[in-house]
């Protein structure tokens, strides 16, 4: 069963220079019990994606499509409405714990929070509960812990603290936004493995640049580049037989690959080129790629494409 299916989404932000088109007809799946990959450079669209969901991006962004959360338009909700769900089934962890979490306030009423709003706890057993989260992300001393605030935490422990907020009022549907990112080899390390565990009990879209993280914990790959989706697969079929050219510059800049990087630098999202997005940058470009833009095409039951190589 379907948890979460967005169908033709486009989000886009007006600017002085034009529009910023983040989002470009998405199609995208994710069944109960999924962990959905969605790698990418920088740029590329992907926290956009995760925003819209959660219905946090700023009030001026033209948005349409739908996006269905178990049947349910998140897109056609009022916003009380879908305050209802963010934190109760849908969670998030936030990219940058750093400017995420609240300075003023102690982590231990920052994770507290929310479970007073949609548990209706008192306060003394909503911070009970909050330690008990601490000690779930394995941070040591919970209860002395929950009482700091996030300048006396590590980054490691920030992160942590983060997802002790995303799943503290057990949200079916949880998005990981870079959860990795400017931490060291080691606490990385044990960032991902707390993940890896949450994702056995809950269905979760783990946005990231990081594909070897990616590996380790999804169970399908979306790869976006310019705004839109160009490969989409199970996980091992995409590590292991790249479609899309894209993907495979992105596997081959890994270290054991060769380190080799992309030539060239991805389009702007306010002049998107015409025919493939990425042909400026590709070695098997043809003519065809200048003059037709790519659809999304099904090569097998368990991968997808966006490349006129596979017509």
């Amino acid at each position: 069963m379907d948890i979460i299916r967005i169908k033709n989404l486009n989000a886009g932000f007006p600017t002085k220079r034009g529009l910023v088109r983040a989002a470009t007809s998405v199609d995208l799946t994710i069944r109960e019990g999924e962990c959905l990959g969605l790698i990418g450079e920088s740029g590329c669209g992907k926290t956009v994606l995760g925003m819209t969901i959660m219905r946090l991006l700023q009030p001026n962004t033209i948005i349409s499509g739908e996006i269905f959360y178990k049947g349910q338009n998140l897109l056609a909700l009022k916003e009380e409405e879908m305050r209802k769900l963010r934190g109760k089934e849908l969670g998030m962890i936030l990219q940058n714990s750093t400017t995420s979490l609240n300075p003023v306030l102690s982590v231990g009423d920052q994770i507290a929070e929310g479970i007073i709003l949609h548990e209706g706890l008192r306060k003394k057993e909503a911070r009970e509960k909050a330690t008990e989260l601490l000690e779930k992300v394995q941070i040591k001393n919970a209860a002395v812990m929950s009482k700091r605030y996030p300048h006396e935490f590590s980054g490691g422990m920030r992160e942590r603290a983060m997802i002790a907020i995303a799943l503290a009022c057990s949200p079916s549907f949880v998005i990981a936004d870079e959860p990795t990112t400017g931490l060291d080899n080691r606490t990385m390390k044990g960032v991902i493995s707390l993940l890896a565990e949450v994702a056995k009990s809950k269905s979760m879209l783990f946005i990231t640049h990081d594909l070897a993280a990616a590996f380790e914990i999804c169970d399908t790959i979306a790869v976006m580049y310019a705004g839109e989706i160009v490969e989409w697969g199970d996980v091992d079929e995409v590590f292991s037989a790249p479609l899309h050219p894209y993907t495979s510059g992105l596997l081959n800049s890994l270290p054991e690959r060769g380190f080799i990087a992309i030539p060239g630098s991805s389009p702007s999202l306010i002049d998107l080129p015409g025919g493939c997005r990425f042909k400026e940058r590709c070695a098997c470009s043809e003519e065809r790629c200048a003059r037709a833009h790519p659809l999304m095409k099904e090569i097998s039951s368990s991968h997808k494409v966006r490349c006129h190589r596979y017509d």
